[in-house]
């Protein structure tokens, strides 16, 4: 989960607003839960196939040209949404907000289409007045809502609107049909009993999308948080070692690939010592947060910036090919850091030392490259404040030494 999705789930709303009038959901929720919609291409396929063979079946035994057009719209829309999936599967994983809307959208657009067209296929049927293929076709209906109900009940929306679009044209075609004559006994109190279940049925269904849409954030938004807890510093919100490892192991792979190089900023706060004992720990506090805003803003958005305690932190510079870019923005960070900090009215001053290991020079081993860094930087801190220092060979052999 990027920075961007943290501070977006600092900042949603309460559970107890969760309803579905669709409230703000952090990025990494939203995300699975469109996962969710893209994953099962089995449903999709197979009731794809039972429509145009219902619908193939009628247009052969009937000789009926609107139930070919059905069937051939039922395939058409069928390979379409199929082909979506597999075009979602290869954009993976999808990042960006406004893309991950876009392909929400064309989802709910190929379900409404399919819920369109069983609602059609309900209306046609009842003109052959043949009560096999009649119950066919609304067993077609109950079973896409069992299914949109039980999948993507997650996007509440979406299973609502294809939910109606299925079922409000077929209960207002049994209705009507309950007012024509019949020689059969009770046609029309039967065809106004089946309008009734399916309305009811739909009714309860939505009952249901709303409950499981309740459970559905409630669980994902837990798991959510304690993925928070075990990745992320309380108090700064930025990356902790768990997750600084899951980065540098991503990083590392893509740099062999690519043939670039890592960089390990190992940064240490001169003089926040003093902001503790003078100040107390709150004004200590809300430096560290500042620390970590300034830190957020001085890197790209592939690095990756977190703590290790203290006033300990790691920048992770990622795709560097040479040494140069690795000192600009170490420079860098020392002169942001170096700037005034307020805190409660009050203008407080720190500087920063840094150290620096880069690979492939000492390895691809992340707590190898921290210990070289350590050491850089405890050069660093030796020759004054505010300053930087590359791990070179002897900082790597001490390390070893101090291993061994």
């Amino acid at each position: 989960m990027r920075r961007s999705d943290q501070r977006e789930s600092r900042d949603r709303p309460r559970r107890a607003r969760l309803s579905l009038r669709m409230a703000p959901l952090p990025r990494p929720v939203h995300r699975e839960f469109v996962d969710m919609l893209f994953s099962m291409r089995l449903p999709i396929f197979g009731l794809g196939l039972v429509f145009v063979g219902v619908a193939g079946l009628a247009a052969w035994g009937w000789n009926d040209p609107v139930s070919a057009a059905l069937a051939l719209a039922g395939a058409l829309l069928t390979a379409a949404r199929i082909l979506t999936i597999q075009a979602y599967q290869r954009a993976r994983p999808v990042a960006d907000g406004d893309r991950l809307q876009s392909w929400e959208r064309r989802y709910a657009i190929g379900n409404y289409a399919f819920a369109l067209l069983l609602a059609l296929l309900n209306i046609r049927a009842l003109a052959f007045d043949h009560p096999v293929l009649h119950l066919i076709t609304v067993s077609l209906v109950f079973s896409f809502g069992a299914g949109v109900v039980s999948r993507i009940s997650v996007r509440p929306v979406i299973c609502v609107v294809s939910l109606l679009v299925a079922t409000v044209p077929t209960v207002a075609a049994l209705a009507a049909h309950a007012f024509l004559r019949d020689a059969t006994s009770l046609h029309g109190e039967l065809y106004a009993i089946e309008a009734f279940l399916v309305a009811m049925i739909t009714a309860l269904s939505l009952q249901t999308v709303a409950h499981l849409y309740r459970s559905s954030v409630r669980h994902h938004i837990a798991r959510h948080d304690l993925a928070q807890l075990a990745k992320y510093d309380a108090l700064t919100g930025l990356p902790n070692r768990l997750l600084l490892r899951e980065r540098f192991q991503h990083g590392s792979a893509a740099a062999v690939r690519s043939g670039t190089r890592l960089a390990v900023h190992f940064i240490d706060l001169d003089g926040f010592k003093g902001i503790n004992d003078v100040h107390g720990h709150p004004a200590g506090d809300s430096v560290l947060e500042q620390v970590s805003r300034r830190l957020e803003s001085a890197v790209r958005a592939d690095d990756t910036v977190a703590r290790l305690g203290g006033d300990e932190f790691i920048v992770l510079q990622t795709n560097v090919s040479h040494e140069g870019e690795t000192e600009m923005l170490a420079r860098r960070i020392i002169r942001q850091l170096s700037a005034p900090y307020e805190v409660d009215g009050k203008l407080m001053r720190i500087s920063a030392s840094i150290g620096i290991a880069m690979t492939p020079d000492f390895g691809l081993d992340l707590e190898g490259l921290i210990s070289c860094a350590d050491s850089a930087l405890y050069r660093s801190k030796g020759s004054g404040k505010g300053r930087l220092h590359f791990c070179v060979r002897e900082d790597a052999a001490t390390v070893r030494l101090a291993v061994a």
